[in-house]
């Protein structure tokens, strides 16, 4: 029996991700390899636990957070109103880039709850005051529509939550709550001097609406930029979380003298803890671990602790590799007559710098269509962008 790891991507709008399960019959024998998706964490508010499988032949599992312990959540939950009160209280405005499926709505539900865990404590009480009197926005078509899909589906959330809601306490709706659908309802809330919360897409900052208020909130001390979520390198998210001094949005050099925040308890995918505990969990336990999803140094690590605990072999594919699944997996060529991999990267960098000079000229477009019968329109500044997209674009083609 032969794996190939191959990348496949699909968007829809599901509670959760998925464990799939594979039976294989070859020469009378039946083999069962295991792939885990994204695995989520155990405490997600608005999700039941992953489900735990009993037994595989072969476990191809994630390792976003290998080497990584999430903090719990009652101490997300003090640390979010701590950092979003401070930034209030300061007459700031609170930028969450947030994954618009599962993260915008625990976050939802994350504001909702606070008042029923700290609602005795004083000090609490006045913090959780300033949060409930400023507006909170959801920006993000996909988020809305996803949230609207988690409201009409509450039979699916746990007891505590269904509790809550048979009380009349809908988690994802409360004062304050807004919702902007439209582009010019985005546009509205970046010429506010109005302190707010804003959550917006995409979380990893790359593309979508996140990164016109990114444009308008970086610069300024008073706002802060609060990640909840997993920075792949190289995303504009990244660049920020790890301290640049000046990034570029739309063609644009902006100097990041916002507070920046990153709460890694929110994060979609289970920590080192939680993905152990998946190994753990089967009865009969796989005869070999494939590690993928993940960056190096967390994939090592967790590699070790398999090994060390389990005496599972471990074994980290590169892309495009392929193994045998024998008794002891070989790692066979690869398979560079059907597919030059370096190729494919090559051609998807080239698609993806080619998406970001696209973005470039409908933000110029726009800037000129909302302008153009006014004297507001910076000339000298529009043709330098221009020239320097052209300059972008010629370095491309060598």
């Amino acid at each position: 029996m032969k794996i190939l790891v191959y990348v496949l991507t699909m968007q829809v709008i599901c509670f959760g991700s998925s464990i799939i399960e594979i039976w294989a019959k070859e020469d009378g024998k039946i083999t069962k390899a295991v792939f885990t998706g994204d695995l989520g964490n155990n405490d997600l508010p608005l999700l039941g636990a992953p489900t735990m499988i009993e037994s595989a032949d072969y476990l191809i599992m994630e390792s976003t957070y290998g080497n990584r312990l999430h903090i719990r959540n009652e101490e997300k939950a003090r640390l979010f109103l701590d950092i979003v009160s401070e930034t209030l209280d300061n007459g700031g405005t609170v930028v969450i880039p947030s994954f618009a499926v599962g993260r915008t709505q625990e976050i939802l539900y994350e504001i909702d709850k606070l008042k029923d865990e700290y609602g005795q404590d004083e000090e609490f009480y006045k913090k959780y005051q300033t949060l409930m009197h400023v507006p909170v926005y959801v920006d993000s078509p996909l988020a809305i529509s996803a949230t609207e899909i988690f409201q009409k589906n509450m039979d699916l959330f746990d007891d505590e939550i269904k509790q809550k809601i048979k009380s009349g306490d809908n988690p994802l709706d409360f004062p304050g709550l807004r919702f902007t659908k439209t582009a010019e309802e985005s546009k509205e809330l970046n010429a506010s001097n109005e302190p707010a919360i804003i959550l917006s897409a995409s979380g990893m900052c790359e593309v979508g609406r996140i990164k016109h208020h990114l444009k308008h909130n970086l610069w300024n001390p008073r706002n802060t930029i609060l990640f909840v979520g997993y920075q792949a390198p190289g995303t504009l998210g990244r660049s920020i979380v790890e301290g640049a001094q000046k990034v570029k949005i739309f063609g644009e050099e902006i100097a990041v003298n916002a507070r920046i925040e990153y709460i890694e308890g929110y994060s979609g995918h289970a920590d080192q803890e939680w993905l152990l505990n998946f190994v753990y969990s089967f009865i009969n336990k796989p005869k070999h671990i494939f590690l993928v999803h993940g960056e190096v140094e967390g994939q090592q690590e967790l590699k070790q602790k398999i090994e060390q605990t389990t005496d599972i072999p471990v074994s980290i594919p590169s892309f495009g590799e392929s193994y045998e699944l024998t008794e002891v997996p070989q790692l066979l060529e690869r398979e560079e007559k059907i597919v030059n991999y370096d190729q494919v990267f090559l051609r998807l960098d080239i698609l993806d710098k080619i998406e970001k000079l696209k973005e470039q000229m409908d933000d110029i477009g726009n800037v000129v269509k909302e302008d153009i019968n006014t004297n507001d329109i910076d000339v000298l500044h529009l043709k330098q962008r221009i020239k320097e997209i052209q300059g972008q674009i010629e370095n491309l083609m060598k």
